[in-house]
């Protein structure tokens, strides 16, 4: 196991263990995002590809041989509706794009644990692509033994997930074990989200129908001055699941058929968004799929955009707004997950580089 660095994060003055810096001519591992959205085998956003494309330009360009891997959906076992295999042909047909032509030789492996397959494949190929990790009980048991058969033929592992730096899955923490670096996008989501943390007057609006979200409430009131709840969060609270002592908690009371926030709603939201030095915001503030729905998310996105503060979102729903207003140039920054920015806001480290 390599000697832990003791700095909490990978942006820490000093200790930015960035791609940049990796050698030519190695065989690397590379976590990517990749559980994209995909209805009736369409990709609907590829955009999680497409951030982790200078990371692989670069390390192709250094004659590095590249070992892509990740997750889709939630899988029990070996579900092949959620094979990774769409991905893998949508990455490459993107790099084609990108060097205009069949430029890499590439192979899509179903088997991580067959040592023979991957012994072949890296010896054959410039980018070999993991099936669906998900399809392991090891990958989410956060068990490192997974990759037992890959780590004979590399000894360098780089992390471009940071939707899912937060979570303890064995491709996650695979850094504690390895030479490790970090790519290109995930260095610049950990800087941004970094230049926030312990600053004042901050105000954190929080929608969308993840109900783990709630779980941060309590550290949220304690890190903000504001904590404005929306979306069908408010339902969760008023079942009396969750429970909010805080004052520094607004809880919107909803319109009368509970699908988006009241007139009333929207202006204590407004009136808290416009004091603000910075404003972070995950999750969409009503049921957004509805199309009588939309008034509260879209309000609030006009308020938030308006703001002079430092606007940092994620989410699909909460990007999806701010495209179709017009207004996405207007934001500071998009988060590629919304766990994963409040993970950090209130512990300011993650398991991907603990």
């Amino acid at each position: 196991m390599k000697e832990q660095n003791p700095s909490k994060s990978p942006f820490d003055k000093g200790d930015l263990r960035s791609v940049k810096s990796i050698n030519d001519n190695n065989i690397v591992i590379l976590r990517m995002d990749l559980d994209l959205p995909i209805n009736e085998g369409q990709i609907l956003d590829n955009s999680r590809l497409i951030k982790s494309i200078p990371t692989i330009k670069l390390l192709l360009e250094r004659k590095n041989k590249i070992v892509v891997m990740g997750h889709l959906g939630r899988p029990k076992n070996s579900d092949k509706s959620l094979s990774l295999k769409i991905v893998y042909l949508e990455l490459i047909e993107i790099l084609e794009k990108y060097c205009g032509g069949d430029c890499v030789k590439n192979v899509f492996v179903d088997d991580i644990k067959d040592g023979e397959k991957i012994k072949k494949a890296i010896e054959e190929n410039e980018i070999v692509f993991i099936e669906n990790l998900r399809f392991y009980k090891e990958e989410e048991e956060g068990n490192t033994a997974l990759f037992s058969e890959l780590k004979k033929y590399s000894s360098i592992y780089i992390n471009d997930a940071f939707a899912v730096a937060h979570r303890k899955a064995a491709s996650i923490i695979l850094h504690q074990e390895m030479e490790s670096y970090y790519g290109l996008s995930f260095v610049e989501e950990a800087e941004k989200i970094g230049q926030i943390l312990d600053k004042k007057n901050l105000i954190v609006v929080l929608g969308g129908a993840k109900e783990d979200k709630l779980k941060y409430l309590k550290e949220l009131s304690e890190k903000a001055d504001w904590v404005l709840v929306g979306g069908k969060l408010p339902k969760l609270v008023e079942s009396g699941k969750f429970k909010v002592k805080s004052e520094k908690i607004i809880i919107a009371e909803l319109r009368e058929d509970g699908l988006d926030l009241s007139e009333e709603d929207i202006r204590k939201f407004k009136e808290k968004i416009k004091e603000a030095k910075i404003i972070v915001w995950a999750g969409a503030m009503g049921f957004y799929e509805k199309e009588n729905a939309q008034r509260g998310t879209e309000e609030i996105a006009k308020a938030i955009t308006e703001s002079n503060g430092y606007k940092i979102i994620a989410g699909g729903d909460t990007s999806a707004s701010i495209v179709k207003l017009g207004l996405k140039n207007k934001i500071n920054f998009i988060c590629s997950g919304g766990g994963v920015m409040l993970e950090m806001l209130i512990k300011g480290s993650l398991p991907a580089w603990e």
